[in-house]
């Protein structure tokens, strides 16, 4: 399994627009963040995990020439405002793009995507194949993926986990049902989004206490603000085996 980090950003990014702060001005590439997304090539098979308002760029930034399915998190602008530009994939691969999603999801990109369901298509638009995933393991060419059901506030999200890897972005709450199916995970991603609460995300301490309860053996933090502090520094406060991911962190897992 590969894996790149395509976004690690919150829903404004980082920098944010106007903002003064060190985190924005700094000059270290890993302290500038796309919206939220990850990247897996499994055995031929290349997934991606949410579609933001920065999809396009990531693509080109990442080098990325194929795209097999598309799975959702949840159903917020910055993991699905992006989807339009999976058309090049469409012209490319001459295939409809599979979308996978819980069933709020699908219907939300069906209402902010209308152009794409319509009976009468303009010429051009994107096609994709809808496809409603629940809280039980399913298959994509010959891929078992597991959706891990957490909580963004009130909001039901999705994690995924495939293999030894599990993903969970936007949750501050997961259930006990749920730690169970991540438990045995050699690699795990958690969201921390920045040092004081937040009403719908972990926080770095939070995100820390989680991962160590988790036990993997390497936990890399996502959605990231930059209330968060510097990458430099942070990086420095955390413990052994959770790292701050970045935007293009590569890893090759077994």
């Amino acid at each position: 399994m590969k894996i790149k980090f395509l976004g690690t950003g919150t829903s404004q990014g980082v920098p944010v627009i106007g903002c003064q702060c060190e985190v924005c001005r700094s000059l270290d590439y890993r302290d500038k963040r796309y919206r939220s997304s990850i990247y897996l090539e499994i055995d031929g098979v290349h997934l991606v995990i949410d579609t933001g308002p920065d999809f396009r760029s990531q693509m080109l930034a990442q080098n990325i020439s194929r795209l097999d399915a598309v799975l959702f998190t949840h159903e917020h602008k910055d993991h699905t405002a992006g989807l339009d530009d999976i058309r090049p994939f469409n012209f490319s691969q001459q295939k409809d793009m599979p979308v996978f999603g819980r069933e709020q999801v699908l219907d939300q990109i069906k209402r902010e995507f209308s152009y794409i369901f319509s009976s009468q298509k303009y010429p051009g638009v994107p096609q994709v194949e809808p496809i409603e995933i629940t809280e039980s393991p399913f298959t994509f060419e010959g891929i078992t993926i597991t959706p891990i059901p957490v909580s963004h506030y009130k909001l039901p999200v999705f994690g995924f986990r495939i293999g030894d890897f599990t993903y969970i972005t936007d949750a501050n709450q997961i259930p006990e049902s749920s730690i169970q199916l991540i438990r045995g995970s050699e690699t795990i991603v958690l969201n921390a989004l920045q040092k004081t609460p937040h009403i719908s995300h972990f926080t770095l301490e939070e995100a820390i206490e989680m991962a160590e309860q988790l036990g993997a053996k390497n936990t890399y933090l996502t959605h990231i603000s930059h209330k968060l502090g510097l990458h430099a520094e942070v990086e420095k406060e955390l413990p052994e085996g959770i790292h701050l991911a970045y935007d293009g962190l590569e890893l090759s897992l077994p």
